[in-house]
């Protein structure tokens, strides 16, 4: 019984996130991006390229190997895909990718954020195939994750990942609706003014989900998803106060930490300061979004409901 409920809402996974796409009368598959632009694939990809750390976890989540990747600047390649990258070419940052290198693996697929290619879109496209994607919100991951499926010609797989994941979100939510709602902030930047993002962006929604309350709060134009968040500052961000901060990565010192105001926070004074990896700042990828619940659940859902 519980293997049929989960065969239905696989079903009903890819009908609901499936936009009009897939295979065309002439065998070839349709995909319409978030640009709105349709692409179309002779036969499933087999050599993709990733100007986004996105196409290499949804790739290697659906044993794909990419022919190139991206990375974070001095950072490097996301520590978490690391090893399973090893010999893949590197295309530099994914804010300006070196497409000198793209073209030299002749990619059959590039998977790009799409705010970051929009300049290069026409140069991307005369090198491989462009799935360009938003990858800020849930809903966006869950879409993208759809997308690479057909694209890959793993659909079944990918709506799996899908299913799983969205299991596993209501389960750590009823671990945690015992407990009194805790604030929380994700904050990033190595100036002397932190950036907190807003409640739409993969990471800070789902610890909304799980009951924990963002106060970055609401995005002023939730349709584009931009902008992300804003700067806060640390007189602004003691207001809030949050129970919880979480740290994105920089390549930077955190000024902001050295503010005489740091220290009278309440997450501050109460220890509950955590530095998260990279994944958290681009999660959409099936890999990327479960070490985010596996490090929400070890940090903050480590007890048992009475």
């Amino acid at each position: 019984m519980a293997s049929l409920r989960k065969r239905i809402a696989t079903s009903l996974l890819v009908v609901l996130l499936s936009p009009v796409s897939g295979w065309a009368d002439n065998h070839t598959i349709r995909l319409t991006d978030d640009r709105g632009e349709t692409l179309r694939l002779s036969a499933p990809a087999t050599r993709p390229a990733a100007i986004s750390t996105f196409g290499a976890d949804i790739a290697l989540a659906l044993d794909v190997v990419p022919v190139a990747v991206t990375d974070y600047g001095l950072q490097g390649v996301p520590e978490y895909l690391a090893s399973q990258l090893s010999g893949v070419r590197g295309l530099g940052p994914r804010h300006q990718p070196n497409l000198e290198v793209l073209s030299s693996v002749q990619p059959d697929l590039v998977f790009a954020i799409r705010r970051y290619t929009e300049k290069d879109g026409d140069q991307i496209e005369a090198i491989a195939p462009l799935l360009a994607l938003d990858l800020i919100t849930l809903q966006d991951s869950l879409r993208a994750v759809d997308l690479a499926g057909q694209a890959l010609g793993k659909p079944g797989k990918a709506a799996e990942l899908n299913a799983r994941f969205l299991e596993r979100v209501p389960s750590l939510a009823e671990r945690n609706k015992h407990n009194s709602t805790k604030t929380v902030a994700l904050l990033t930047s190595g100036s002397e003014t932190p950036f907190i993002y807003y409640n739409h962006f993969l990471p800070t929604a789902l610890l909304e989900r799980l009951g924990f309350d963002n106060v970055g709060g609401e995005p002023p134009n939730p349709d584009s998803g931009i902008p992300l968040g804003y700067r806060v500052s640390l007189e602004a961000l003691l207001e809030l106060n949050p129970d919880i901060i979480f740290l994105l990565p920089t390549s930077r010192q955190r000024a902001f930490t050295m503010n005489p105001i740091w220290p009278y926070l309440k997450a501050v004074r109460t220890d509950q300061v955590y530095e998260v990896s990279q994944y958290w700042k681009e999660g959409a990828g099936p890999i990327a979004r479960a070490r985010i619940l596996d490090d929400i659940q070890r940090l903050l859902l480590t007890s048992e409901p009475e």
